[in-house]
């Protein structure tokens, strides 16, 4: 028996469709009946302002796909129409698949998936967090050149079975030890190059970190960041790629959406009498699921508990996936402490306040919002609902003292009341 499922009632006067490209979109629309109301017409993209200034109206609902230059075109249409959808683009492939691909068929496809209520919606991000995953996405590009110039002249050493200096191998108290190597003149215009490219890199990755750290005490983002930072295997830098690409936790109303979002849930097949769990989908973001992997390889390498975990799991499934499996469940935790702003329950008091410290030497004053450093930590055991009992930091044989409870909260009266947080569980 066929079931036919009737179209919501129609909204919205119109219904258009924007598929972008990089020099031009394509554009088309149909109305509640159906009808063609804007045929597909190519525009070029410096016409495309004018154009939709004067055509585009409040009783419109546009659907564009998540492309690179979207949130431009987004930004945009906001103001002039009702409603506008971002495009999940490879779902919306798999609903509309057709065997005829044109830039004038695919628009109009798009528009009457708008007016079925049929097209799957991708978040769309405020600007501040598209400038944080820009600038993390920077940074990572950054890193990369810095290893692969790295990566060559670690090659050459191998290649003609050197014996490096010991410490740093690149920094500049080694570069007599670069600039003796006996090579001809093309490898050594090449060795040169990439030493002078490290040189480049470095201080061009310290800005961007120093940004991140600033961020991390903006508005937007410093009520997060110790939650994230209390855990193990998290830092401060890792602690902003999670945010950026977490964005508003809000939005994930349960753990499993979350860890479905990071493609680190199993694929499935349910079908008939079989039943199996695959791999994980990789859907998702990308830099979620690294920096997850890499903080759960830092975890598993210094706390008691995921290190038992860890082998717990590598015992039965092996080590790579024990390691996924962790970054899993530690994502599950990260969960919890930003929808309830709680502690971990598993919290190690001391090696948090560490944690904060070094977060704290990374700030000026002013970002540090006039505290001295063992004010800042203070306050962030305060509010993260632990330590109350912690007067020292030690740690290589050294002890630093933190400030008082009283005196914190004579600063930062906003902190006065319970000390204690609720924990989250893993």
């Amino acid at each position: 028996m066929s079931v036919h499922i009737q179209p919501p009632s129609p909204a919205w006067e119109r219904y258009i469709a924007i598929d972008l490209h990089q020099a031009y979109l394509m554009i088309g629309g149909i109305d509640a009946q159906q009808r063609v109301v804007i045929p597909p017409r190519r525009l070029d993209l410096d016409r495309w302002r004018s154009w939709a200034q004067v055509t585009l109206k409040p009783t419109d609902a546009v659907v564009i796909e998540a492309t690179t230059n979207a949130w431009h075109i987004y930004d945009q249409l906001v103001p002039l129409v009702g409603r506008v959808v971002v495009a999940h683009p490879a779902k919306v492939k798999q609903i509309a698949a057709a065997r005829v691909k044109t830039d004038k068929h695919d628009v109009l496809v798009l528009a009457q998936l708008l007016r079925a209520d049929l097209v799957p919606e991708v978040w769309v991000p405020p600007q501040h967090v598209r400038d944080l995953r820009g600038l993390i996405a920077h940074r990572q590009r950054l890193l990369r050149m810095r290893t692969m110039c790295r990566n060559r002249l670690h090659s050459l050493i191998h290649r003609y079975n050197l014996t490096p200096p010991h410490g740093e191998l690149f920094a500049a108290k080694h570069r007599d030890w670069w600039a003796t190597l006996g090579l001809s003149s093309t490898e050594r215009l090449r060795v040169d190059q990439d030493l002078a490219t490290l040189d480049h890199l470095e201080p061009q990755i310290a800005a961007v970190e120093a940004e991140l750290h600033r961020l991390s005490t903006t508005a937007r983002w410093a009520d997060q960041v110790p939650y994230l930072v209390q855990l193990p295997g998290i830092g401060l830098i890792s602690a902003m790629v999670l945010l950026s690409a977490i964005g508003d936790i809000t939005r994930f109303e349960a753990a499993p959406k979350l860890v479905g979002y990071a493609g680190l849930g199993a694929g499935i097949h349910d079908r008939g009498k079989t039943h199996r769990a695959g791999r994980i989908t990789k859907e998702g973001r990308r830099e979620l699921r690294w920096v997850l992997v890499e903080a759960a390889h830092n975890a598993v390498r210094t706390d008691p508990y995921w290190q038992r975990e860890f082998a717990r799991l590598a015992r039965r499934i092996g080590e790579a996936k024990a390691i996924v499996a962790v970054a899993r469940k530690l994502l599950v935790v990260i969960w919890h402490v930003l929808m309830g702003r709680t502690a971990n329950v598993r919290a190690d008091a001391e090696r948090v306040a560490f944690k904060l410290m070094v977060w704290s030497w990374k700030l000026t004053d002013e970002q540090r919002g006039g505290l001295t450093s063992r004010q800042f930590i203070r306050a962030h055991l305060i509010r993260l609902g632990i330590g109350h009992d912690l007067t020292h930091i030690r740690r290589g044989g050294t002890k630093r003292p933190l400030a008082t409870i009283e005196e914190v909260r004579a600063l930062r009266p906003e902190l006065r009341g319970p000390a204690a947080a609720p924990s989250a569980t893993s």
